[in-house]
């Protein structure tokens, strides 16, 4: 069933991405793949790594990061049951860098530095707002549309004037920028910036190689072709025009566990930071 009023592969990219998103973003859930990041686990040994979730709050985590297909439970015996990541579990570990890169060149800087994982589960509240998804991508497709016409595409079965609520909330998380009250919209530096986090969760959604996210019709940058054109011998060449080189997504060495909680993260993390672009 479509979502949108976007074509159906548009549509269909824009329905991953949101359920990619949907997966990881519960509290604890990114915290509970990286304690897992190594040799499988038993439970007890898990739960020494995430000591402060209490009692129960462990279990329906790790049932929920089954169910997505990101943990796999191995029972070897009655008594020996480990947990470990997917195949599907360890592609998208390199997506979280690149969101923490995004996160610090975009977000607003914190009265005290902030472990990796912070800025994840603060970026990843931003990313997963109501429609957030479909209204960033139509905004990076079309530059600038009316609060109408981004009603008409993102839900074409409600009420156009239930994009106001959305809207409002990307514009005060710095993802959205307008002139005001009637005036188009269009995406921020902040917004424009997540080109490659998009476009790499995109890619892994669809069971790409996380490479392919640089071809992504929207939110990548292939290099464009130059037309044929004749050469004439008796005509001098102009010099040729450098092109600015495509813009790929950069794949940092892997994390190990421990960089992700720099800065003297907490026996037990805090709450994530509410997060609100430049106002967080």
């Amino acid at each position: 069933m479509a979502i949108t009023a976007l074509p159906p592969d548009t549509d269909a990219d824009i329905a991953r991405v949101t359920e990619a998103l949907a997966m990881i973003t519960p509290r604890w859930s990114v915290r509970i793949l990286l304690a897992l990041s190594g040799p499988p686990l038993r439970y007890s040994e898990l739960a020494a790594k995430v000591s402060w979730l209490q009692n129960g709050q462990l279990h329906p985590k790790l049932k929920a990061l089954c169910d997505a297909g990101l943990v796999e439970r191995t029972e070897h015996t009655a008594r020996h049951v480990t947990y470990g990541h997917t195949e599907r579990g360890v592609a998208l570990l390199p997506v979280l860098p690149m969101i923490v890169t995004w996160a610090e060149e975009h977000l607003e800087k914190a009265d005290r530095p902030l472990a990796a994982i912070e800025q994840i589960e603060d970026s990843l509240t931003l990313l997963t707002r109501r429609h957030a998804a479909a209204i960033l991508w139509v905004l990076k497709s079309r530059e600038e549309v009316s609060g109408r016409a981004l009603a008409r595409i993102v839900m074409p079965s409600s009420d156009w004037t239930n994009i106001y609520p959305p809207l409002r909330q990307l514009v005060f998380d710095g993802l959205v920028d307008t002139d005001g009250m009637g005036r188009p919209y269009r995406l921020s530096a902040a917004g424009d910036g997540l080109g490659p986090v998009l476009s790499t969760l995109s890619a892994w959604a669809a069971g790409q190689p996380l490479d392919q996210a640089a071809q992504h019709p929207v939110w990548g940058h292939p290099q464009a072709k130059p037309a044929p054109r004749p050469w004439i011998s008796s005509q001098s060449r102009p010099a040729p025009t450098a092109l600015p080189p495509a813009r790929t997504p950069q794949f940092p060495p892997a994390w190990h566990n421990g960089d992700l909680f720099s800065h003297a993260a907490t026996a037990r993390p805090k709450a994530a930071v509410p997060a609100g672009g430049p106002r967080r």
